[in-house]
């Protein structure tokens, strides 16, 4: 009898035991998390607003990798062509290369960015738009605007222009700015450009033409590179550049008052502090010579082998937003492309280096008048080769029309060796 009892206490503990198991267990309140990976260089984001990404989305957790120096874009190459990689990617003005990886990145289009075109300016946003398909691999980080640089105290010694606004006036064209050039050498003795390689860059930036056409032609062998060149050699010939060297050559000469301007863009701004202490207050900014162009300026692109594409993109669209732009620009410096946030107060603090200028209102508005423009995914490594033809010009005294021809013969032989590639390619 007491075996039996024991037995049917035995079965009543197991059954329990199993009915419990069985139970659905109580709700701890924890989410499954989404986790996605960004790939971003230092200063390509603000690492407070990437450390934010979680708290504005408690469903993700975000996977932030710090990739430093010539090896980021080598592997965001690799990458792509494996199909492979993180589910957020940061480019720089380079992005628009990967036109022709459409299909490694998610159109943007398919999910809803229509919405949001008219927040950022048209030119950052058609960089990256796909002239064929209207596809849209990316969405705009900031910008990088170009301005004129100039000493203000060898302007006024060399009887020129020196409030912002007149110089704007006075300085409009390349002519005119030449034509200051050449009176600040004979006044002052003071060289206006520092090289003719950066006046050839920020010629062609300020150009809504540059060396293809959207349907791939080569027009560098004519039109606006060749309006570029015959700037560069007037300026070369007349001895108006200072002919220096980037890094420590070029720093001194800022320093030293032996260069009195340049066009640049705005994330020189701190770089000119940083290699002329010594010239703080004397410096101001107006409008570029030539027009308004852009230098620079990053993309946040999702590419399509991201296992959660939805998330992804609603992340990217967050990280970019008019509020989040104003962030990265107080904590890293990056200067807009959100149109709303070009004019909040807090860009318009005036800055001692510049004479207590407020630097940031003529880089707004530069940078809602650069033209928009096609790079094309081969224009900056047919750009290297006018610089390297540049450089012999300049530095080994070559013959600027020998420098031309040869520099269109070597095009030609790179053309001819892409379309042989692509041929072969499409017969395999």
């Amino acid at each position: 009898m007491k075996k039996s009892r024991y037995l049917l206490s035995l079965v009543i503990v197991l059954c329990a035991i199993i009915a419990a198991g069985c139970q659905e267990p109580e709700s701890s309140g924890a989410q499954e998390k989404t986790k996605l990976t960004l790939w971003y260089w230092s200063r390509s984001l603000d690492d407070n607003v990437v450390q934010e990404i979680e708290e504005e989305f408690p469903d993700v957790e975000i996977e932030a990798q710090k990739i430093g120096g010539d090896e980021y874009k080598n592997k965001v190459h690799t990458s792509l062509i494996a199909g492979t990689g993180p589910d957020i990617i940061a480019m720089n003005d380079w992005a628009f290369e990967y036109l022709s990886y459409q299909d490694r990145f998610v159109n943007f289009m398919d999910y809803g960015a229509e919405e949001i075109r008219d927040e950022y300016l048209d030119w950052k946003w058609n960089a990256v738009v796909d002239p064929d398909t209207e596809a849209l691999i990316a969405l705009p980080i900031d910008t990088g605007p170009t301005v004129l640089y100039y000493r203000a105290d060898l302007f006024e010694e060399a009887g020129l222009p020196s409030d912002p606004e007149e110089v704007t006036e006075e300085l409009q064209t390349w002519d005119d700015y030449i034509a200051a050039a050449e009176q600040m050498e004979e006044e002052i003795g003071v060289k206006m450009f520092d090289t003719v390689e950066r006046v050839f860059n920020q010629y062609m930036e300020q150009q809504p033409e540059k060396l293809f056409t959207e349907d791939g032609e080569y027009i560098g062998d004519g039109g606006t590179a060749r309006e570029a060149w015959d700037v560069v050699s007037e300026i070369n010939e007349a001895g108006l550049a200072a002919r220096v060297v980037d890094g420590q050559e070029r720093n001194a000469a800022l320093n030293e008052g032996d260069v009195a301007s340049f066009i640049g863009a705005v994330w020189e701004t701190n770089i000119l502090q940083d290699s002329a202490p010594d010239t703080a207050g004397d410096w101001r900014v107006a409008r570029a010579p030539g027009g308004d162009g852009n230098n620079g300026g990053s993309f946040l692109g999702v590419l399509n082998s991201s296992e959660h594409k939805d998330k992804a993109v609603e992340v990217t669209k967050w990280l970019v937003s008019p509020d989040n732009q104003l962030k990265h620009y107080l904590g890293v410096d990056l200067f807009p492309s959100a149109v709303e946030t070009l004019e909040e107060d807090e860009l318009a603090e005036p800055d001692e280096f510049y004479g207590g200028q407020v630097v940031t209102d003529t880089f707004s508005e530069a940078a809602q008048n650069v033209p928009t423009t096609y790079y094309g995914e081969h224009y900056h490594a047919f750009r290297s080769k006018f610089y390297d033809e540049i450089a012999l010009v300049e530095r080994g005294g070559k013959d600027p029309e020998k420098a031309w021809k040869d520099l269109q013969k070597q095009a030609d032989r790179e053309l001819s060796r892409r379309t042989t590639e692509e041929g072969e390619k499409e017969n395999e």
